[in-house]
């Protein structure tokens, strides 16, 4: 028997090597391990120290690893020539020559009362046999599920981790499996509820699976045990595969079956009175101060009146009985009114649908909004938001007398955006921003949850992607996107960034409120199609050709008597 090998207790996994020193870090230490042991960076492993009398086991991470000891570089000079062969001849012996030097970061021992890491505020001794962390007690701890005493001891009262029952356990997503383990060796569940309340970033260059990403989590939100409230905003049609949850069994349970909804660019109309002002003024051209004190009076006159059904017609009457008939002012917004708003199919002065038309629970309403412009969906966020807020606002606070509310119960809504840095951007003036900047800094309180899905992180609001508390992150090479996160995703350390750019598609980092500590992990593979692949370039030209090839060009029908060609009507 080696002096590595080792029968693991109930607690420990495998023995991969022991205590060399302190790092360079107050939370560091240095590990000598032979190859033959593998351990990967990212791996947790584990350690048992006395706390203030108690045995406690403590995960730390490794975070390096180098080689410390290995053949001579002579011996890898030639590569015809094996490195064994040439020792070989040489009669030096290469067994056991190989020795590596692993970074570790202590992360703590989990402690049930504050359901969280503590810091034990010690490194190991020099000598301590470290382990590979348990599967079990992976799956228990590393999400922010929250462990109670007595499930998490043995009859013995130790400290029991690994036989906590993760999948008993209601409203968890399982996203997938830690990377550096088996396929299902450790499966990863994200607590909803922390991330539904704390909101949700998911940030991954173009082609890394972000969209992917975020349909996994959309099923696991609508599984029976969760049944979200879900309002998806789709820029460019990429959901359109969540229909198939519908009259699946994997998403049915105690007769419950999810409804998944779609509205399309013709069914998604603002009435007109729901605007504020400073959404309308974001639509005209440039008014003048004089323009904007008119419509301002105009505007609150209106709004105050217990009809919701007024149009440009009614508000420009307002304006003139206040102003006068004269008034150039309002001569000239009138011209601006009626060809910003009132010729645009998007505005509307009928009744609006009913909020819980869109959002209920056990219901997902995506929003397909690929023919509209950037501005027109920025709008419809702006005024679905806005509704949203000021009914949770008044349903929360029983302000039943809230002229804004109209009665509607809406059960925590999460309303996730694909290409959240066009609703938050860092740069610009999209009327969304101040909305969605107060849900982010407010919404916990009342109930309502967002979640941003981008592949430029630059680009989205800072105060917006920094009140984002649970991030998964995928692969991220821009610079100025690392920079971004770095910046405004708290839970982002320097070994996150790290991972970041040799990530490939289908893994991530998931880290912040709903995680104990950064976790790498693999994603699950969608139940439902994904809807977002690339469209292969080869075979629509292919297609194309062979569809050309089969019909007579302008030229050759000429040819065959169909007429001449100038040789400048297909000219654009």
């Amino acid at each position: 028997m080696s002096s590595f090998d080792s029968v693991p207790t109930q607690h420990e996994g495998d023995l991969i090597g022991t205590v060399a020193g302190p790092g360079e870090g107050p939370n560091e230490f240095l590990i000598v391990t032979p190859d033959e042991q593998a351990v990967k960076t990212g791996e947790f492993i584990t350690y048992t120290v006395s706390v203030e009398g108690t045995d406690r086991d403590v995960i730390a991470r490794v975070t390096n690893r180098e080689q410390e000891r290995g053949l001579p570089d002579t011996f890898m000079a030639d590569p015809n020539v094996a490195p064994e062969t040439v020792a070989a001849t040489l009669g030096v012996p290469t067994d056991d020559i190989d020795l590596y030097r692993l970074e570790a970061t202590v992360i703590g021992f989990y402690d049930t009362r504050m359901q969280t890491f503590s810091n034990p505020r010690q490194l190991p001794r020099p000598g301590t046999r470290l382990h590979t962390a348990p599967d079990g007690m992976l799956e228990a701890i590393l999400p922010n599920i929250g462990v109670d005493e007595d499930e998490a001891t043995d009859t013995a009262g130790n400290l029991a981790l690994s036989q906590v029952d993760v999948e008993s356990k209601d409203g968890l997503a399982h996203m997938g499996w830690l990377l550096n383990r088996d396929t299902n060796a450790v499966d990863i569940h994200l607590p909803i509820n922390e991330f539904a309340a704390t909101h949700l970033a998911i940030l991954a260059s173009t082609g890394s699976g972000k969209s992917y990403t975020a349909g996994v989590l959309m099923e696991e939100m609508m599984m029976p045990d969760s049944r979200a409230s879900l309002l998806v905003f789709d820029p460019h049609g990429e959901y359109d595969s969540l229909g198939e949850m519908r009259g699946s069994e994997t998403f049915s349970g105690d007769g419950y079956q999810p409804e998944i909804e779609y509205f399309s660019p013709e069914n998604l109309r603002i009435r007109i009175s729901e605007l504020s002002v400073g959404d309308v003024m974001s639509i005209l051209d440039n008014p003048s101060d004089r323009m904007q004190e008119r419509l301002d009076g105009g505007w609150r006159a209106m709004q105050r009146r217990e009809s919701r059904t007024w149009g440009i017609d009614e508000l420009l009457r307002e304006m003139r009985n206040q102003y006068g008939e004269d008034d150039s002012s309002v001569g000239a917004l009138e011209w601006r009114l009626r060809r910003s708003i009132q010729r645009n199919d998007l505005f509307t002065t009928d009744a609006n649908v009913p909020l819980d038309d869109l959002v209920s629970p056990g219901r997902c309403t995506v929003l397909q909004m690929d023919t509209l412009d950037s501005r027109d969906q920025q709008m419809i966020a702006t005024v679905l938001l806005r509704r949203l807020y000021q009914a949770r606002l008044a349903a929360v606070r029983n302000r039943g007398d809230d002229p804004n509310y109209d009665g509607e119960v809406i059960e925590h809504p999460l309303s996730l955006f694909e290409e959240g840095h066009r609703f938050a951007p860092a740069a610009g003036d999209a009327p969304s921003l101040g909305i969605m900047r107060t849900i982010t800094s407010e919404g916990r309180k009342f109930g309502f949850g967002i979640g941003i899905i981008s592949q430029r992180p630059s680009k989205i609001d800072p105060d917006v992607l920094s009140q984002c508390g649970t991030q998964v992150t995928m692969q991220i090479k821009n610079p100025e996107d690392q920079k971004a996160i770095r910046t405004s995703v708290e839970a982002a350390g320097e070994e996150v960034l790290r991972e970041l750019p040799g990530l490939t598609p289908g893994q991530a980092v998931v880290s912040g409120d709903a995680m104990n500590t950064p976790v790498l992990i693999q994603v699950r593979e969608r139940h439902t199609e994904h809807g977002a692949d690339s469209i292969p370039a080869t075979s629509q030209w292919r297609k194309a050709h062979e569809k050309r090839s089969q019909t007579p060009t302008k030229s050759e029908s000429a040819d065959m008597g169909g007429g001449e060609s100038s040789g400048t009507e297909d000219l654009l």
